[in-house]
């Protein structure tokens, strides 16, 4: 029997998924554990690996969105047959079936390009077109299989690897098919490029060929009549979907239907740069490295506590005062931004925190986060400073009332009474709905924040 492809299902609170990439063609052969297809979701992505080994059928194409547990595709062992007609009605490929062995000369043949207006854009996705680039395919030689005629990752193999099997000759006085820099550098030191073969992907001529050539004494080309103008950069179309397209619906529900403000307050961090050192320190044999976020994370719980209605759900006609504190901490990955979340913070150690969101910022780093890893949040913490960032507006998460920006550690000076003194200071940029609460109890909150972190001792007890 085939092993069945499901839509996972990765939290109590998904309700559909979206197929967004197929890694493996219809027809093609998955091993055990290798990349089957990326889900995506409103608020995560993910790659699914294969449960068996075999010959993949998709049941439903890239881009298709369905119920969680919902069968997307099979994988039929090698000594299978695949029927007319696939489990759930789907029908195979018409590539799908062994074909007939042809001709030695006909099996390297590359694929022919598909017709095209001259100048115009060759539809293909953004890995497609980074991949073409590496490799240096002309996008427009593909032939896409892709949805609507666009150009996948397996089409640029496809055609990469016909092309290094049976190079076609270049038409005599044809120019040498050439890298960009390998041209500049073929300028620069005189050298014919007619005369240089090439190393590279399908013949393609590389600068270290054109070094190679000069240090041999190829002849120099012959002086140009006049500098061709220089290519125009083509546009980049991307599609707004999956997490990027959630990020900016929720963001823009965000402004329009809170009323937010922002305000920033300065902290003296000498003594929280002296315990984070101490504390790294102490832990080194355990690899725990704390860092400020965790230690503003563990500063915010305790104001919070003191603070509860920062600790909120606005819903419009009430609101919620949580019991619990649950830190959701935003993490910025390629796709977009996530906001796992560190639950019960008010309790935890900072050992316990700092062990913690490690975990759950590796999980976001490596697409392995759970919707219910997301969930429940009642207030974030949004961190910059590693970009140098000195103060900056972050946006809430509904319907939570406050969300915290963590700024650089910055070099500052305080004076005691005529005297300079330098000390290390960070900038706390705190936005909340004024719906909630009013601009004296945020500023309080705000200033209950910076007391914990002045006097840092206070968040070990």
């Amino acid at each position: 029997m085939p092993t069945e492809i499901y839509m996972m299902k990765l939290g109590m609170t998904m309700t559909e998924g979206t197929v967004a990439e197929w890694h493996i063609p219809d027809g093609g052969e998955v091993k055990l554990g290798e990349d089957l297809y990326r889900l995506e979701t409103e608020k995560v992505e993910m790659e699914v690996e294969a449960e068996a080994a075999g010959i993949v059928r998709h049941l439903v194409p890239a881009e298709a969105t369905v119920d969680p547990g919902a069968v997307v595709g099979w994988i039929y062992a090698a000594d299978e047959e695949i029927p007319d007609v696939l489990p759930g009605g789907g029908a195979p490929a018409a590539d799908a079936a062994p074909a007939e062995a042809e001709p030695a000369a006909a099996a390297t043949e590359a694929p022919a390009a598909p017709a095209r207006a001259e100048g115009e854009r060759v539809p293909a996705s953004p890995a497609a077109r980074r991949l073409a680039k590496e490799l240096g395919v002309d996008l427009a030689t593909v032939t896409a299989t892709g949805p609507r005629g666009r150009v996948t990752e397996d089409d640029v193999r496809t055609t990469h690897e016909a092309a290094a099997a049976a190079p076609a000759a270049a038409p005599a006085g044809a120019p040498a098919p050439a890298s960009p820099l390998a041209r500049k550098r073929a300028e620069a030191l005189g050298v014919d490029l007619s005369t240089v073969t090439g190393t590279g992907p399908g013949g393609r001529i590389t600068k270290e060929d054109v070094e190679a050539a000069a240090a041999s004494g190829a002849p120099a080309a012959a002086p140009a009549a006049a500098a061709a103008p220089a290519a125009a950069r083509e546009d980049e179309v991307m599609a707004v979907r999956g997490m990027r397209k959630v990020i900016a619906e929720r963001m823009y529900a965000s402004l329009q239907e809170t009323a937010q403000l922002t305000m920033d307050m300065d902290v003296a961090m000498d003594d929280c740069v002296k315990l984070r050192s101490q504390l790294i320190e102490e832990w080194a044999g355990d690899s725990v490295r704390p860092s400020y976020t965790d230690i503003v994370m563990k500063a915010a719980a305790k104001a919070l506590l003191d603070h509860p209605r920062m600790n909120a759900q606005f819903l419009g006609t009430e609101m919620n005062l949580r019991g619990e504190v649950h830190v959701g901490m935003a993490v910025a990955l390629d796709e977009g931004l996530v906001v796992p979340v560190v639950r019960n913070v008010d309790q935890l150690g900072l050992k316990e925190i700092a062990l913690e969101s490690s975990r759950l910022a590796g999980l976001a780093r490596e697409g392995k986060l759970g919707l219910d890893d997301m969930a429940g949040g009642t207030f974030t913490v949004s961190t910059l400073g590693m970009f140098g960032v000195d103060s900056f507006t972050p946006i809430l998460n509904p319907p939570e009332v406050g969300i915290l920006g963590v700024n650089r550690l910055r070099d500052d000076v305080r004076w005691e009474g005529e005297r300079p003194v330098r000390q290390k200071a960070m900038t706390l940029s705190l936005t909340w709905d004024h719906r909630a609460l009013d601009g004296a109890p945020a500023a309080q909150f705000l200033a209950s924040v910076r007391d914990y972190l002045e006097a840092p001792f206070r968040l070990l007890v």
